[in-house]
């Protein structure tokens, strides 16, 4: 299978690092913004041809494209590579806004193509050992308490780079923890409360944001983001159950009383992001929906959508 990668920034890295390790897939193609950056990363990990532009790359012989772009592109790019007749996995966020996130179900639904959004928390060892409990019967969520923090008070990438577009804690960073707590608790969400504090002058977004939830069935979720916290960086996953509590930080899991919980077993990875690039070529090459499709976390853009009305009214 021949894949376009978009993107050579943090996370473009990330997926070309998993794909090395999946048999019959091959990056035909690197796109990214800058020619020389675009060509170093296209030359360490072997790429052929290098593109600035994607409808330049969306000519060539290529089955499908991950889109590793800013968030402000994904809706539009992954239309674009779909109406090409392209099979297209896009990273969190699906999108920034309610009617882009629509619109993208529709064109996934006319082409009848596989389009997969990077909800990576899916994919993670950790999460999909709870998520085994739960289908199991062994485990239910009481609630999850979540905790996204960066100190991020600069518009800088992952890797301390200077960022052309800005972040978001509700449309990037919140959407993972919406997504999982319906996921999880597999059930959907009916109650969501969110307040932010002060807008930065600069980065015209709020730094820090808390956002209550409730499922269907009764489990709550508090979620407390900010890019103000001076310490670990990352999201840390607080899973109390009826039967047992768990803290998840990524690929990592371990009971309320700090024992290590071994999850090198639970599927072929421990890469959540090479998990996630498996599910994608595996849907595409079954003829098969994907777990985290397009269509199965629209539901997780309208709670944020229903968020962001919140808090700008």
């Amino acid at each position: 299978m021949k894949v376009i990668v978009v993107g050579p920034g943090a996370f473009g890295i990330k997926h070309l690092n998993g794909i090395k390790n999946i048999d019959g897939v091959e990056v035909v193609a690197l796109v990214g913004r800058t020619p020389d950056k675009t060509q170093k990363v296209a030359d360490e990990y072997g790429i052929a041809q290098t593109f600035t532009s994607l409808e330049e790359a969306l000519k060539i012989e290529a089955d499908a494209v991950i889109l590793c772009t800013p968030t402000q592109q994904h809706a539009e790019q992954s239309i674009l590579c779909m109406q090409a007749g392209k099979h297209v996995q896009v990273e969190i966020p699906l999108a920034d806004s309610w009617a882009d996130s629509e619109a993208v179900v529709k064109t996934q639904q006319e082409t009848g193509l596989t389009c997969m959004v990077g909800h990576t928390r899916r994919f993670n060892p950790s999460h999909q050992w709870v998520n085994q409990k739960i289908t199991a019967g062994e485990l239910n969520i009481q609630q999850m308490d979540v905790q996204t923090y960066f100190f991020r008070r600069k518009n800088i990438n992952a890797k301390g780079e200077a960022r052309s577009w800005t972040d978001h804690l509700l449309w990037h960073h919140a959407a993972h923890t919406v997504d999982l707590f319906a996921y999880q608790a597999g059930s959907k969400i009916v109650k969501a409360n969110a307040v932010q504090g002060p807008i930065h002058p600069e980065l015209g977004i709020a730094l820090d944001m808390s956002i209550q939830l409730q499922a269907e069935n009764g489990a709550i979720c508090t979620l407390s983001l900010s890019f103000n916290n001076d310490g670990p960086l990352g999201t840390f996953f607080r899973y109390i159950c009826d039967n047992g509590t768990y803290i998840a930080r990524y690929d990592d899991l371990e009971d309320g009383k700090g024992t290590v919980i071994d999850v090198s077993k639970v599927d072929v990875s421990m890469d959540g992001i090479e998990l996630q690039d498996r599910e994608f070529f595996s849907a595409i090459k079954e003829g098969r929906e994907p777990n985290s499709s397009v269509g199965q976390v629209l539901a997780c853009y309208k709670v944020l959508h229903d968020l962001e009305q919140q808090l700008n009214s």
